[in-house]
């Protein structure tokens, strides 16, 4: 008995009537069930990565920011072991008020030395840079043909003097014939000019006498001022002339010497007030690198009278002794001008100071706790060294601040203090005596 085989067929969907027509039945479509479970699936790694981008941006930007912020203002930071530090100690001292300026050495006398007659130069008698005085001799020129000269006007006085004296001879004469009324008084009076006649020739034999003489003197030419001689312009054996400009040598005079040197406008009158007082204000120069190597001190001579419009500056003349030849003329220097000394101030290292956000702060050492505390501080007058600088107000005389080691501390950090130059310090500069600000050293 043949077995009979059953297909059971699936019933399809009818198309429904929408407005008259039939709409199409779509088949194996897919089950809303997996797709609702691939979207949650997407939404989760998107949400990871989210996550894992701003733990990134906490930890690599704006942790280290708020960290360096915090820093810079002086507030907390990371805590750690006590910090080895260097100290110094707030005292009481003076403290120079100085105006700076850029200045140019400038000889008193500069003369360059020119032959005021005519010849050929025989004899140099100086050394290159040597130092002269008044008198003594520099260059002797040929005086033969002066002498010459001197000789034949001695000898036409000679012959004219003889003139002369004949001349008065018969004046006596004729005189007392006039008297005998012998002669007429026009020939008396002829006589009288003709001796003065004599007279004045006789008068110039003896200027061309003087002039010969002097031209003689002038061969042998001497320093006319007090100096250093510079490099020989001529040489021996050459001719030299009167109406040359170029000169023989140059003297400059380098004991006492000056230094003229600038201030701004804005100084003046601070300074012209001293200067009307009558108070002598003390000026130093420096070599032109800084303020580092003094080379000279000495005082205020004056001033100009009139400002440069143009650099809003006013030009100020110095006088320095010199006595070691530290000064040399057109050498440009660095200036100080001193207007002013505080005395008595709270005076602390530069290192100790440092700036933030709240403006300057220092640490302050309790030394029974070992601990420091931030204070804010009021800088007046620095120290143009940068050595010291003055504390009008924050801390007070005998107080110890941090002058090593502040880059690593907070405030209340436990500390542990060194001397400069020991382990764990890198040599700062402790406090600088205040006597030293003062005479700007």
């Amino acid at each position: 008995m043949a077995q009979e085989t059953t297909t059971r067929t699936t019933p399809q969907p009818k198309p429904t009537l929408h407005n008259g027509h039939e709409t199409p039945v779509v088949r194996n479509a897919p089950a809303p069930k997996a797709r609702r479970r691939s979207g949650s699936g997407l939404w989760l790694w998107l949400v990871a990565i989210l996550a894992l981008v701003g733990v990134g941006y906490y930890y690599f930007y704006y942790l280290p920011k708020s960290v360096q912020t915090t820093a810079s203002a002086g507030g907390p930071a990371p805590t750690g072991d006590a910090v080895r530090v260097v100290t110094a100690t707030a005292t009481k001292g003076d403290i120079g008020v100085y105006l700076t300026g850029l200045g140019a050495v400038t000889s008193l006398y500069t003369d360059t030395i020119q032959s005021r007659v005519s010849g050929q130069l025989m004899k140099v008698l100086f050394t290159e840079g040597q130092m002269v005085k008044v008198g003594d001799p520099l260059v002797l020129i040929d005086t033969r043909p002066y002498d010459a000269q001197l000789a034949q006007y001695v000898a036409q006085k000679e012959h004219d003097q003889a003139l002369l004296d004949n001349a008065n001879i018969d004046l006596q004469r004729y005189q007392t014939l006039w008297k005998q009324d012998s002669i007429s008084e026009q020939t008396l009076a002829a006589q009288i000019a003709l001796v003065k006649e004599d007279q004045g020739t006789v008068d110039s034999d003896q200027a061309q006498i003087d002039a010969t003489k002097l031209n003689i003197t002038y061969c042998n030419i001497t320093a006319p001022i007090s100096g250093r001689v510079g490099l020989r312009l001529v040489d021996p054996g050459n001719y030299v002339q009167s109406t040359s400009t170029s000169g023989l040598l140059v003297i400059v005079q380098v004991q006492p010497i000056t230094v003229i040197f600038t201030i701004a406008e804005d100084n003046v009158p601070e300074v012209m007030a001293k200067l009307n007082a009558g108070q002598t204000l003390t000026v130093e120069a420096y070599e032109r690198s800084g303020f580092t190597h003094k080379l000279a001190t000495g005082q205020l001579l004056t001033t100009d009278n009139q400002i440069d419009p143009s650099t809003g500056t006013l030009k100020l003349k110095a006088s320095f002794p010199n006595t070691d030849n530290a000064l040399f003329p057109n050498q440009f220097v660095n200036v100080k001008l001193l207007v002013d000394t505080k005395k008595n101030v709270i005076l602390l290292p530069m290192a100790a100071i440092q700036h933030g956000n709240q403006g300057a702060f220092v640490y302050v050492v309790d030394t029974d706790s070992n601990t420091v505390s931030l204070k804010t501080v009021i800088v007046g007058t620095t120290a143009l060294d940068g050595s010291n600088a003055e504390i009008t107000s924050g801390i007070s005389e005998g107080d110890v601040v941090v002058t090593d080691g502040v880059d690593k501390l907070q405030d209340g950090s436990k500390i542990i203090m060194t001397q400069p130059g020991a382990a764990g310090s890198t040599n700062a500069p402790a406090a600088t005596p205040p006597a030293s600000i003062g005479s700007g050293s």
